[in-house]
């Protein structure tokens, strides 16, 4: 990425996170630039998103998932599922890091070359705070069970509960980022779960649909 390009993404960045209700600071938005920088160069190699554009990775991913930040703010532990190129769990990892110093961020994926380039990002950036791992959500074992569980464009609601809700600790909460979440798939979760509240997000610079569906067991302590 030329520093002309950099300069011209860092004050369209700048400008858009201002419309955010969350304070990004300048150290932030050069850590969220720098791992944008990574997700283009290693995207040419590893195909990590059909966006190939920076200018569309800015809006389409990182503000996309920047705009979702305020609903993992108080997180102590969150878990990624089917993290991808790291969306959202880098771009949470690298707010926290500065505003929520607690917070640890585990991302998962089953593709190997995803999660190469997810350790490359941690060490690159310097994210302490963030954990990688390879591997099947179901199978995946953690000694402390996570507060938050989230997931991008991974699976239906039912599927993302089934597979991730052993990981969950009591009176925590899965959160998906969806588009428009179909009534149809909302109603094929499972009995065990229920959606306590479904909110729309304000993504600036893009005009579409986005959703936080937010679930919880219905029955505390069950699985």
């Amino acid at each position: 990425m030329q520093s002309e390009e950099r300069q011209k993404l860092h004050s369209a960045l700048r400008e858009a996170a201002l419309q955010l209700p969350l304070n990004f600071s300048s150290e932030v938005l050069e850590k969220l630039l720098d791992y944008l920088a990574l997700l283009h160069k290693w995207n040419a190699v590893y195909n990590l998103t059909a966006v190939r554009d920076p200018s569309q990775m800015l809006t389409q991913h990182l503000l996309d998932c920047m705009a979702t930040v305020p609903a993992f703010a108080s997180a102590q532990r969150l878990l990624d599922v089917g993290s991808g190129g790291g969306l959202p769990g880098v771009v949470i990892a690298i707010w926290a890091q500065q505003n929520a110093p607690a917070m640890q961020v585990h991302l998962i994926d089953t593709v190997h070359k995803k999660t190469a380039f997810l350790t490359q990002v941690k060490a690159e950036l310097g994210l302490r705070n963030m954990t990688v791992h390879t591997g099947r959500v179901e199978q995946l074992e953690m000694k402390e069970k996570c507060d938050v569980i989230t997931s991008r464009a991974f699976a239906e609601l039912s599927d993302f509960a089934r597979w991730s809700g052993h990981l969950l600790a009591p009176g925590g909460e899965l959160i998906a980022l969806k588009g428009q979440a179909a009534s149809e798939e909302l109603e094929r979760l499972p009995e065990e779960w229920q959606i306590i509240r479904k909110t729309a997000v304000k993504v600036p610079g893009l005009n579409a649909q986005r959703h936080l569906v937010h679930i919880t067991r219905a029955r505390p302590g069950s699985d």
